[in-house]
């Protein structure tokens, strides 16, 4: 069975170079991607047209059996599905230290061979979800606009189950049959700038885009009371990876959270007259895209607060609180951001909001998250 999924992401040297010269972008090795079937039957109802109450999902929003066989997993996540062998298909991208990533059910996967049953890891244990084992995330930054909520950082792709040579692909929420990939796979978030005000109040995204690959992720949810939120989350650019559709700094070793401008949306670069231009992705029978005519402009950013990782993230070694877990703020000591970790069951949600005025750490203690601040 032919299925739709992402080929190769930008090579990391552009990543490293600050997408300095995109004109000589070389075809990634380790890529076994079969091109995108466009002869699926599409479904009735597509994914991005289904809208859900987070407090009260359904046990699959999938419920058609169509070329690809039924929804693998199932939405309806909480206590009772945690753990390592967890199906869940519903992500939460809340904050820098409360965040889901896509990854594979079994180990020694591919993203394009899995695309269709991928399921939910989290940094939390909180979403009824897979748990990121600790030392997996290198480098993240979390971004809130005007128009979208995006993590962006570095992972050791292997610890959720993908080869370290996959060079990746794009999990969205259309697919060639418009179930998306995963199929059923629903996002929410309670951080959109329209949220502002009704904290903890989480709401559907129902027009997101993720890439990972080649130990870079990023994953962005479009604010459904925007006017553009289709564009930002463009699917159609599957071949660019992360640099293109999610352009953002992927420094390894720095963990933060900040707010920032929208970008362009993906595939508008603008000439050397200022004139704006819509790039038109080859079609894969025309081999491997080796140049381009642009480079990404990275967003503007502000207000941006640094952490240790060991400060919001489970780590290998029993949490304490010590000198390395006071993290250093970059924003001004008038800024106050706020980290919100979902406290998630069947029942209901809630949320704790941690300040950062100054430092904060995050340490786990008996499977709770324990908060303290240190001034």
């Amino acid at each position: 069975m032919v299925r739709a999924f992402a080929l190769p992401f930008v090579v990391a040297a552009i990543i490293a170079a600050g997408f300095a010269d995109v004109q000589a972008i070389a075809p990634l090795a380790g890529s076994a991607h079969a091109p995108k079937s466009v002869s699926q039957k599409r479904s009735a109802v597509p994914l991005v047209d289904k809208h859900f109450d987070y407090d009260n999902l359904p046990h699959k929003v999938d419920t058609e059996v169509g070329e690809r066989g039924p929804q693998s997993g199932y939405n309806d996540c909480g206590p009772s599905t945690a753990g390592p062998g967890s199906l869940c298909q519903t992500a939460v991208v809340d904050s820098l230290a409360d965040f889901c990533l896509w990854g594979a059910p079994v180990a020694n996967s591919t993203v394009g061979d899995t695309e269709g049953e991928a399921v939910a890891w989290c940094t939390q244990n909180t979403h009824g979800a897979r748990v990121i084992p600790a030392g997996a995330i290198t480098g993240v930054q979390f971004i809130r606009t005007p128009d979208y909520v995006q993590v962006t950082g570095v992972i050791n792709q292997t610890l959720i189950n993908y080869n370290s040579d996959d060079t990746g692909g794009e999990l969205d929420a259309w697919g060639a049959d418009f179930r998306g990939n995963p199929e059923g796979g629903i996002v929410f978030t309670n951080a959109f700038a329209s949220l502002q005000g009704r904290s903890g109040k989480h709401v559907q995204s129902p027009m997101w885009h993720s890439f990972m690959g080649s130990n870079k992720f990023c994953i962005k949810l479009c604010d459904p009371d925007r006017p553009n939120a289709a564009k930002y989350c463009e699917h159609i650019y599957d071949r660019l990876g992360c640099p293109y559709n999610a352009p953002a700094s992927y420094a390894d070793g720095v963990f933060e959270t900040c707010e920032g401008t929208s970008q362009d949306f993906p595939g508008v670069y603008y000439d050397s007259n200022g004139k704006p231009q819509q790039y038109q992705q080859p079609p894969e029978s025309a081999g491997e895209i080796t140049t381009m005519p642009y480079e990404p402009r990275i967003p503007a950013t502000s207000r941006c607060v640094q952490f240790a990782s060991t400060a919001i993230y489970p780590q290998p070694t029993a949490l304490a609180p010590t000198a390395s877990t006071t993290p250093a703020p970059t924003a001004a000591p008038e800024h106050q951001e706020r980290l919100h970790v979902a406290n998630r069951s069947k029942s209901g949600a809630t949320s704790t909001a941690i300040s950062a005025s100054g430092a904060v750490g995050l340490v786990l203690l008996t499977g709770t998250l324990a908060l303290i601040s240190m001034l």
